[in-house]
Order: structure tokens, then sequence, then C-alpha cells
């Protein structure tokens, strides 16, 4: 229930009308960082907390909230930032990403397919995608100005020259709207698919760099590469959940020490629940691309 002790969503009116502001003007121009006053809240750094307010600035006391780390509904992460939302708003809590119009996420996008009126925040350690090409901030933000983009391909053709193949894993950069290079979180490279034209709308928070920045429902994001060496997701084929028998979908890789064996699981922990009961039907239509 909502604790009255607290405003409404924890921060004060004009914080959560400054970052809505921030979040318009990152909508109105697709894969851009806004610069916001990222606020003191009671939780660690290192805990989403750029997310986190863009969550408590956009939530009402109609949504229903989901919140998921590294594709776990149960990670102590997710559910202390549960227990604070529902004590500062009193919204219903959920597993289910199809019930959910606002779902919290740390370094993972819901297996299940995102509608329209559904917001999926993104909690971003490191928001500037150049960032592995240049350190200055000056700098990058000239860069981003001018299109100038030739470091970012320029470090996936070393990667090429070097290994045979693009390396780069979770947080691979994205081509947004034709305009922005854009990191799209930690998250890793089977997810970033799922930015393309998607009916949601994608919101990344980072607290620490103080950047807050968008994708809009049905915006082109398109992975950097070249037309010899395409992107390419992690491989998924020829595994199963050992849970829900799921296949096709995002897994974590598990080990057991004792007998030595390798098996997979379900990323995403509420997708393989109810995946469980309807009997591990194919998710989301990434294998093999």
């Amino acid at each position: 229930m909502e604790n009255n002790d607290y405003n409404f969503a924890f921060l004060d009116e004009g914080s959560k009308r400054e970052i809505r502001r921030s979040i318009i003007k990152a909508i109105s121009v697709p894969g851009y960082q806004v610069p916001f006053g990222s606020r003191e809240l009671p939780i660690g750094r290192g805990w989403g907390t750029g997310g986190i307010q863009v969550t408590l600035s956009i939530i009402g006391p109609s949504d229903i909230l989901k919140v998921i780390d590294q594709g776990n509904d149960d990670s102590v992460n997710a559910i202390s930032i549960k227990k604070f939302v529902r004590a500062c708003t009193g919204v219903e809590i959920t597993d289910d990403a199809e019930e959910a119009t606002v779902i919290q996420s740390r370094h993972r996008i819901p297996e299940e397919k995102l509608k329209d009126g559904q917001v999926l925040v993104l909690q971003v350690p490191n928001p500037e995608p150049l960032r592995r090409v240049e350190r200055s901030f000056a700098k990058t933000r000239q860069m981003h100005a001018d299109t100038e983009y030739s470091a970012a391909w320029l470090t996936l053709y070393e990667q090429i020259m070097r290994y045979g193949k693009i390396t780069m894993g979770a947080g691979y950069p994205v081509m947004v709207d034709k305009r922005y290079v854009m990191s799209p979180s930690p998250i890793p490279r089977y997810d970033t698919l799922k930015l393309n034209n998607a009916e949601c709308l994608y919101l990344f928070g980072a607290g620490r760099e103080k950047m807050i920045y968008a994708v809009p429902p049905y915006t082109s994001v398109v992975p950097l590469d070249f037309e010899d060496y395409g992107f390419e997701i992690e491989e998924v084929k020829g595994r199963e959940c050992r849970i829900c028998g799921a296949y096709g979908v995002y897994f974590d890789e598990m080990f057991d020490v004792d007998t030595g064996v390798k098996y997979f699981q379900c990323s995403d922990s509420g997708f393989c629940k109810k995946n469980a009961v309807r009997g591990g039907a194919y998710a989301s239509g990434n294998e093999g691309k």
C-alpha cells in the first residue's frame, strides 16, 4: 500500500516535471542524449538511479509495474526497487510483461513482444556510445552534432581484422532514425533487434551521467555493421530451457558443479513461468537471425 509519509512517487513535483520535460525532448529527437538534473534517491549508486527517476516521473496511480534485473523478477535489485516504488505509489506490481504498463529493467528486454501503450525504462550505466573512442565529453557531443561516427565503425573494423568477426557483445551501438548513434544500454545483442520499429516506447535513464534518451514507437533502429560482416545475435539454436522447454529465446547458461553438466534456462523469469504453463511455445522469432 502507498505510504503517505512520501510524496507520490517519492520525487517532488518540480523534479518530476523537469524530468518529464527532458523525456518529451528525448522522444522528439530519437537517440539524442538530453541532460537532466539527476536527483538523490535512497538507493546506492549502481542500482540504476537514472532509470528509477524516469519511472518515478512517469508512473501514475493506475499503472501496473514490472521490474526485472538481467531478466529476473526475483533478484535483490528487482525486489528492492519494487518495494520502494510500491511504498511511495501504491501501484499494482506484476511479473507478467503483457499486463504491465511500465516496465523498469536492467539490461534485458522481455521476451514477449511489447505493445502500444507500454513503456520500457532501461537503466543505463554509460549512455555515450563513443566513449570507447573519445574520452572527452565536449568532443563526443561535437561528433554527434557533426554526425561524425567514422571512429565507431573503425572500432568494429579493427575487431574484424583482429578476430575475424565483430566481437562486441552487450551494449552494441545502433543508429537511431538514420541520425544518432546510440548505446542501447548493456542489453545482449539478442535484444537489440527488438528496438527496431517497436510498438512500445523505450526510455533510457543514466543517473550518474545525468542523461535521458528515448526510442519512440515505430522508429528505425539499426545495429552498426558492414555489408560483408553483418550483425549477428548470440547463438540460441539447439538450446532448450530446462524448466519450461522454450527454444529460440535468450538463455542463461548454467553449470552443475556436482555432475559437470551444462544446461540452459530462460533469462526472462516471468516469461519462463508463463511458458511452463502453456507448454514451451516458441517466443520471439529471433532464432537464427
